[in-house]
């Protein structure tokens, strides 16, 4: 026996929807088997992508936006995934719904009276499971955190169980709007694997691009490419303490946003447009090299050194930028690791988050825990999401 789920997934760089439709059987407490039946990408209209990118700014957001966002989200969620369903000809039995982040604390901080972490990602799953008619799951990371974790990253749940072997070490390494990277050892058992942000992934670039050229991203890494990396302001900005954090770590606009991109341009000033992206992408990919020498190398080297070479599997949007692919590949090649990407392994660069969060609402479903603690710091193994029936 198997069902159908739906993995719904928008990403911190509020580009738009992504959906994968997979099917998973619905016994079995071994390596979950799926198969990946469809995956589409929707992009958000320019006004709601506004809309989106101005509501993360929590000093100017407004409650009644913020209300409304949440329920116009959930329509284009339901519609996105009817989409979906009705191009392939497939019959859902459950959808997983990351939702949108808005906000994102994973570090307790005092807030009358009390420290708490906080999160919130906005899109209303009783809106999504009332439009398709079928049960959703959404709000997945709340759970982690009241157990004592960041809510944060998630993803290694699916990470572990589609990459992991018995010879090789692998990263997976994910880079949406912030990058996070999943480290596995040869023949690790689940609470053997680390997982942390890495630092921004097509955040900054993507911000610089808007301000400086009036579009979405750089296409190709085409800019990047004619650009020359100012390395200095790299290496000022590494020494920020956040690179220095021990994981489990988080991170989001919070840390990576419109204050950050600001501060970036200043140091930037009097550079060519290019050499501003060029830089840009040289964080990125130095900041993921950093944290695979800072906190993988020292805890897998030894192991690694008698099983053979590392290797690093890409997915997310960061994986479609030559640039940045070749920029990262000369950083971490001296590590002695071999960069590759997710669809080398049957699972398509785009769709690996949108998968996860069917997996994740699969194993919810059936009143699993889907949660890393190594990965989140978290006390406990929980049962993440809730549930809104149609």
């Amino acid at each position: 026996m198997s069902m159908i789920v739906a993995g719904v997934m928008s990403g911190t760089s509020a580009d738009g929807i992504n959906v994968a439709l997979v099917r998973l059987p619905t016994r079995g407490r071994g390596r979950p088997r799926y198969t990946l039946l469809a995956h589409e990408e929707y992009p958000f209209p320019a006004p709601v992508r506004r809309a989106i990118l101005e509501l993360m700014n929590a000093e100017l957001a407004r409650v009644a936006d913020l209300a409304r966002l949440n329920f116009l989200l959930g329509e284009l969620y339901a519609e996105a995934v009817a989409k979906t369903a009705r191009r392939h000809r497939v019959k859902l039995d459950l959808v997983g719904c990351h939702g949108q982040t808005l906000y994102h604390q994973g570090v307790p901080q005092r807030f009358l009276g009390r420290k708490l972490a906080v999160t919130w990602q906005t899109g209303e799953g009783a809106v999504i499971a009332a439009r398709l008619g079928v049960p959703v799951v959404s709000d997945f990371r709340p759970a982690d955190m009241a157990v004592g974790g960041k809510g944060a990253p998630l993803v290694p749940f699916l990470d572990y169980f589609f990459y992991r072997d018995q010879h090789v070490p692998r990263i997976a390494q994910n880079i949406g709007g912030i990058a996070n990277l999943t480290a596995i050892p040869a023949g690790a058992s689940l609470g053997g694997v680390l997982a942390f942000d890495t630092g921004p992934g097509n955040m900054v670039i993507d911000a610089v691009m808007l301000e400086l050229f009036g579009k979405r991203y750089d296409r190709d890494g085409k800019i990047a490419a004619s650009g020359r990396i100012l390395n200095g302001v790299v290496a000022r900005l590494m020494r920020a303490p956040f690179f220095r954090q021990k994981p489990p770590r988080t991170a989001g606009r919070e840390e990576f946003g419109r204050e950050y991109v600001s501060r970036f341009l200043q140091l930037c000033r009097g550079a060519s447009k290019p050499d501003v992206v060029a830089t840009a992408t040289a964080l990125t990919a130095r900041s993921i090299a950093d944290a695979v020498t800072r906190f993988v190398l020292p805890q897998f080297g030894a192991r690694r050194k008698r099983v053979g070479q590392m290797i690093m599997i890409i997915s997310g949007g960061g994986a479609k930028n030559p640039t940045l692919m070749a920029m990262l590949r000369d950083a971490i090649t001296p590590l002695g690791i071999e960069l590759h990407f997710s669809d080398e392994f049957g699972l398509p660069a785009e769709a690996k988050e949108a998968v996860a969060f069917a997996l994740l609402a699969h194993e919810t479903w059936h009143r699993r825990p889907s949660n890393v603690p190594s990965a989140t710091g978290a006390k406990r193994a929980a049962i993440l999401g809730k549930i809104s029936y149609a």
